[in-house]
């Protein structure tokens, strides 16, 4: 089996638990619970068995420890990980809007987590695996690119294959090289998972085909489009298919992307067809937002074939 590996930040997710826009008033919260976009996807790749690891920096604090545990309980090699025990383990605070949309307030780049570096123990652990899977979130910080641009190398040279979510928000966006880094990895991808119009992020079209024919004319593989509610796609050289997503209760929306992508990446590298790895990604995607908490939904291979066989009956 290929083995996955991502780069990127590990934090504590903390929640509002009254809706409102953002935190200039005291409100009751509820964590902290294990999150990050890479950890939440990892997390998801090791409870399904697939071979897979992180490379990131925690504080040698309680938000740390709540992490390590829970990465290493769903089988995630955590030997990539640096405790430094002087650094503060990252945070996000989120609250929902009326309209279920997010506000967050990020301690990412200041935190562990924004002095990543590719040392020689990394760098081996890279060079273990023929899978690399970046998040356009993990874009934060300069240290934290140039890991990721030299692990895509080494992933590349060694005949790997590289997976790609913009899984873009708003206060990093403008970051320092953010957009040039987020087009050099896209040069690379040979699995694009844009949400929406993140579909039209790098391209030059108005529609949704000419931007997918845009992006497989790059190099591109295959395109995966995350429409949450209204299922998913799927298009490659010579197949173009959509799913509809399952009528589950939604909780909170939080990390069904990443298990989604997880999920689908690790069928499609074991070989399953594009129908059955949308299936399954599209499964998890929905049994995530049945659960409160960004990894409290990842799911096993059981549990998804349990969910398709009653939504099927």
């Amino acid at each position: 089996m290929h083995k996955i590996v991502t780069i990127g930040e590990i934090l504590v997710e903390i929640v509002a638990t009254e809706r409102g826009d953002g935190f200039r008033q005291a409100t009751p919260l509820i964590g902290p619970f294990p999150s990050g976009a890479p950890a939440i996807f990892i997390d998801q790749a090791g409870k399904l068995g697939q071979p897979c690891a992180i490379i990131s920096r925690v504080g040698g604090d309680d938000f740390g420890t709540v992490n390590l545990e829970r990465l290493k309980g769903d089988g995630v090699d955590i030997s990539g990980i640096e405790v430094d025990p002087l650094a503060t383990t990252g945070s996000a605070f989120v609250r929902y809007r009326p309209d279920g949309s997010r506000a967050f307030v990020f301690n990412i780049r200041d935190s562990a987590c924004g002095k990543i570096t590719l040392d020689s123990r990394a760098t081996r652990l890279v060079s273990e695996c023929g899978h690399i899977h970046v998040m356009g979130s993990s874009l934060y910080a300069p240290s934290v690119v140039d890991s990721i641009l030299e692990a895509i190398r080494i992933v590349k040279a060694g005949a790997g294959t590289v997976s790609f979510d913009p899984n873009l928000r708003p206060e990093i966006l403008e970051s320092p090289g953010m957009r040039e880094a987020l087009l050099t990895v896209l040069a690379e991808t040979d699995v694009f998972l844009p949400s929406g119009e993140e579909l039209f992020l790098f391209t030059e079209a108005r529609t949704e085909s000419e931007a997918v024919a845009e992006l497989l004319a790059t190099g591109v593989k295959a395109v995966v489009v995350k429409r949450g509610a209204e299922g998913a796609s799927y298009f490659d050289a010579s197949t173009s298919l959509t799913l509809p997503s399952f009528s589950v209760e939604e909780i909170d929306p939080t990390g069904a992307g990443d298990c989604f992508g997880a999920t689908f990446v690790t069928f499609w590298l074991n070989g399953a067809s594009p129908r059955e790895a949308l299936e399954f990604a599209t499964a998890s995607g929905a049994r995530a937002v049945m659960h409160f908490g960004p990894m409290e939904g990842a799911s096993t291979r059981a549990e998804l074939e349990i969910f398709l066989t009653e939504q099927k009956a």
